[in-house]
């Protein structure tokens, strides 16, 4: 069931990521990718990895996704304010993206099908796990990157509340 399961949400991320490729309108292409990145929490979810699934699912289905269609309606797009493309960039379009075929193939080329892996612990990716490791190896950096961004937040707030001088 779950082998199945996998190789249909496989192919559906794999024609998604094409559909916003291959869109035309800048609209839709941003909703197939929403829908590429929901494929992509299915996965996380079929890895036992539940804690990046949801921040997955928040971040950048949530977050980023409305921040590129907010960006996108307010550009405006039309077929006639869009500048013409010069012959050099539709040729290093090309050869990029023949560069990523020759890449793909060779990679296809040394790929070496194996047998599933069973994980010795089933509960690696749950929450409960990462927040033990954390808060017991990773004590002090995680302590430190805290301060490091709290400092940042205060000084972002020091300078944005700076009174202009008066001359």
């Amino acid at each position: 069931m779950s082998v199945s399961l996998f190789y249909l949400v496989a192919f559906l991320s794999i024609f998604f990521s094409l559909m916003v490729i291959l869109t035309k309108n800048p609209i839709h292409s941003v909703l197939y990718l929403i829908v590429t990145f929901f494929t992509f929490t299915i996965h996380y979810i079929l890895l036992n990895a539940q804690f990046l699934a949801i921040v997955n699912f928040i971040v950048y289905m949530g977050a980023i996704m409305v921040l590129f269609l907010f960006v996108l309606m307010l550009l405006n797009l039309d077929k006639d304010s869009e500048p013409m493309k010069s012959n050099f960039v539709k040729i290093a379009g090309l050869i990029a993206g023949l560069c990523l075929l020759i890449t793909l193939i060779g990679s296809m080329k040394s790929l070496n099908i194996s047998d599933p892996v069973i994980l010795k612990d089933p509960d690696i990716g749950l929450v409960k796990n990462l927040g033990k490791v954390l808060f017991s190896e990773f004590l002090l950096p995680f302590e430190i990157s805290s301060i490091l961004l709290l400092t940042a937040m205060v000084g972002a707030v020091l300078i944005a509340k700076r009174e202009p001088k008066t001359t």
